[in-house]
């Protein structure tokens, strides 16, 4: 990820409504080891985008209007193939609901963030992606030298 080397970490947004997409943007644009790539409005076009940006992580609405289009198969093995992690965003995202966790799994996401407190978990969730990306690196990085 891009923060190991020193870059910032680039973000790919995925989401139908105009204003949360807005909202999230105007969270990310403050944090200054982030650099959002670009927005996409549904799952055709974040595919589409991922393949070409190459974000380091993809914020992922889970209930995109064209979401039944796609296989989450495919969705996860596209995204992997452009290596990048995956964040899903859900207005349901409790514990307890058992579906969009299903469903973020399934898409390859890493984690559910409620987009009620966003402002609250969505920079430490990104930021620990690049911390645990970082660990690992700097691991391997010692065991190739031994």
């Amino acid at each position: 990820m891009g923060k190991c080397n020193g870059n910032r970490i680039t973000v790919l947004l995925a989401d139908d409504t105009a204003s949360i997409r807005k909202v999230v943007l105007g969270f990310l644009q403050w944090e200054s080891s982030i650099k959002v790539v670009g927005a996409a409005e549904n799952l055709s076009q974040t595919i589409e985008m991922a393949t070409a940006l190459k974000p380091d992580v993809v914020l992922l609405d889970l209930h995109m209007p064209d979401h039944y289009a796609f296989a989450p198969a495919l969705v996860k093995s596209k995204l992997l193939l452009c290596g990048s992690q995956v964040l899903a965003m859900s207005l349901s995202s409790s514990e307890d609901d058992k579906e969009s966790r299903a469903l973020a799994e399934s898409f390859g996401a890493i984690a559910v963030l409620d987009k009620a407190n966003l402002y609250h978990e969505l920079i430490p969730a990104i930021l620990s992606l690049n911390k645990n990306d970082c660990l690992v690196e700097i691991a391997s990085d010692t065991a190739t030298q031994d």
